[in-house]
């Protein structure tokens, strides 16, 4: 193996890899990205001594609500019916903007309000809200005073934040308007009084009623008052040290009750390091623009917006539901308006966008398709080669990029695997998508892949503020002896948490004494010395002939068939090949329908045994079409029109499955 990514330090052990680091951290992982800089506060400050004027962070204002009333066929009790349903749009204005040296002072006037409010240095306020400039607001704010935040998604639901809010004692909760109905279902049954709610957006007055009658009609106050309190008794700012907490951020909760994981200041600081020794070198002070639109409880998102911060890169806020042209009216999607440079996404963004520039495609002549697709195999064996390829995007692809804004010039694809005909193809049509790895439960990032070193399907070498090694997984035949050596993936460095928040049992599962990560997730080494994420041993099934079969796996290659909308893939030792459940798009399932000249309602569609045998055999196609084992090609599909959603308690709130809920809810499927 190659020096080229990644070094090899110390001496071979039994049973596991060398640990390798990045060859820009051989000697020594770093854990500060300037001097003096060891906290978010510090981050925040060291942005306002740099470029106080400059545009740090911009929204959108809701000008208007504009109501849709559209007829949907359904079927009750068999009979097809035709019901009218409203749909709300939101209309808004373009990018109003906040520069550092103002967000600075408003951080400053929230912790000065949460101070006069009664909160203390080491209180713990929870944030239930969307992702906004007011949410960073808020978490700033709370640092100022060496208050920690506990974040909890807001798809989290009555269970999971009741557990949050009681587990982490938090005093005081932030959320939006939109969600005091939730919270005022909550609050009643907390077992420690919450003494301060702050709000954002416009609220109904019932809904501020019911939140008053719990906390009391001074402990309800709008974020702007809460700013205004901060400015009439300003306070000295009490900065956190390295080692305090930032914040306990709950998972979605797809086992069980929600966990929380501690991050102190420097787990945090230390990935900003890491991240910036990596690909500091590419980023345009004040010239790159970065989509913020992702759940800010999410470990990945908190850090990507906390290090556009320190690199000058201004983030643009946005929401899933506003995003594209389609989604408002009388105005541009977030994408369009914002139009940024820059781009984090988890596998289910990147395939949206996939599958939406092929829709287009899919509507071109006969002749502009093949001008298509011939201009895409070009440019693909023009990148493998690292020769240009620039004129194809003048003569084609530059149409594509328009989806995006048409500035956007690098995007970064974490979470979970992003299929590789899904990388590829972006690259191809837009610009790179790095790949990176993040255990987003204990860890924020420990591998990228920078944009010199590209290639499609590993996540890049170690974060130079991390050290990895893999360790033997006999029983799956994953051993640091195969030819590509590979195993269990152990993680060690800054940005690793001390564990689960008053959960030690679970903690000394996950993490050694000698502070090694137990990821759960199976890597192999690259001959250059980057990693490459092959497999998750919780989700490695044995079947009837005794091989193994990885689900995610699968479910990411199979996701990228045209017309799969989710997928669940599953497999039993009495099974000797694995099954399919598909949520099914719906115009990908019509259009499916319209070939095989079948016309029904989308339930029928779903239930009908022709388009079943049709869909499987696209699968199968996708299937092989990746490389797939034979053993690992689906071999029947159930095809459902229930929407999954974390609602209805089939995906948790990161929008990841919750596998045993769905296996529960389908077992009459999969038994027949």
């Amino acid at each position: 193996m190659s020096d080229f990514i990644s070094v090899s330090i110390g001496s071979n052990i039994q049973g596991e890899t060398p640990v390798r680091r990045s060859v820009l951290a051989e000697e020594e992982i770093v854990d500060t990205p300037a001097q003096g800089v060891h906290t978010l506060y510090d981050v925040l400050q060291y942005c306002v001594k740099r470029r106080a004027d400059n545009h740090a962070m911009g929204y959108r204002k809701v000008e208007k609500i504009v109501t849709e009333n559209k007829e949907i066929t359904k079927m009750v009790d068999g009979v097809e019916t035709k019901q009218t349903k409203s749909w709300k749009y939101f209309q808004l204005s373009p990018y109003h903007y906040v520069t550092y040296a103002e967000f600075s002072q408003m951080a400053h006037d929230i912790g000065a309000g949460l101070i006069h409010y009664g909160l203390k240095e080491k209180s713990r306020i929870e944030i239930f809200a969307p992702t906004s400039m007011d949410w960073m607001s808020i978490a700033h704010g709370a640092f100022t005073q060496n208050i920690a935040i506990v974040t909890a998604y807001e798809t989290l639901g009555h269970e999971g934040l009741l557990h949050s809010m009681n587990e982490a004692e938090v005093e005081a909760i932030f959320t939006s308007a939109e969600l005091l109905k939730i919270l005022a279902t909550v609050l009643p049954d907390a077992q420690k009084k919450v003494s301060l709610v702050v709000y954002t957006g416009e609220a109904k007055p019932e809904d501020l009623k019911k939140i008053q009658e719990v906390v009391g009609q001074d402990c309800l106050v709008s974020l702007d008052q809460l700013k205004t309190v901060g400015q009439q008794h300003p306070t000295k700012p009490n900065k956190p040290g390295r080692d305090d907490l930032c914040c306990v951020m709950y998972t979605s909760g797809s086992t069980g009750a929600p966990k929380g994981v501690i991050l102190n200041h420097s787990n945090l600081v230390g990935a900003i390091a890491g991240v910036d020794t990596l690909l500091g070198h590419i980023i345009n002070d004040g010239e790159d623009y970065m989509m913020a639109y992702l759940p800010l409880a999410h470990v990945l998102e908190f850090l990507v917006e906390n290090l556009c911060l320190f690199w000058g890169v201004v983030l643009g806020y946005g929401s899933p539901r506003t995003l594209t042209d389609t989604s408002v009216r009388n105005c541009k999607g977030d994408i369009k308006e914002f139009r940024p440079t820059l781009m984090t996404g988890v596998p289910a963004v990147w395939e949206s966008i996939r599958k939406g520039v092929l829709a287009n495609v899919a509507k071109m002549s006969p002749a502009a398709q093949a001008i298509f697709h011939r201009a895409f195999a070009t440019k693909s064996w023009l990148m493998e080669r690292g020769l240009p390829s620039g004129f194809l995007d003048t003569m084609v692809f530059n149409k594509v990029k328009e989806q995006v804004g048409g500035r956007f010039r690098l995007g970064l694809a974490g979470g979970a695997p992003l299929a590789l005909e899904t990388q590829k193809f972006l690259s191809v049509t837009l610009n790179p998508i790095l790949n990176g790895y993040d255990w987003l439960i204990f860890y924020s990032m420990c591998c990228i892949m920078a944009p010199e070193h590209f290639s499609l399907g590993s996540v890049g070498g170690p974060v130079p503020c991390c050290e990895i090694k893999l360790v033997d997984v006999p029983e799956a035949n994953y051993l640091s002896t195969n030819e590509k050596p590979q195993g269990e993936i152990w993680v060690r460095g800054s940005p690793v948490t001390k564990g689960y928040f008053k959960q030690d049992e679970l903690t000394n599962e996950a993490i050694t004494e000698d502070g090694w990560l137990r990821t759960g997730d199976v890597g192999e080494w690259n001959s250059d010395g980057s990693l490459s994420v092959i497999d998750r041993i919780k989700n490695l099934v044995k079947l009837s002939h005794g091989e193994y079969i990885a689900l995610e796996k699968l479910e990411s290659v199979y996701k990228t068939a045209l017309g799969v909308g989710n997928i669940c893939v599953y497999g039993d030792s009495l099974r000797p090949r694995p099954v399919a459940i598909v949520m099914p798009i719906r115009s990908g399932l019509e259009q499916l329908a319209s070939r095989l000249d079948i016309h029904q309602s989308f339930e029928e569609l779903c239930d009908n045994e022709d388009i079943k045998k049709a869909f499987l055999v696209e699968l199968q196609k996708q299937g092989n079409q990746a490389g797939l084992k034979p053993v690992e090609i689906v071999h029947d599909v159930y095809l459902t029109h229930e929407e999954w959603s974390s609602e209805n308690g089939l995906l948790t709130a990161a929008q990841k499955l919750k596998r045993n809920a769905i296996n529960k809810q389908y077992k009459e499927q999969l038994d027949a």
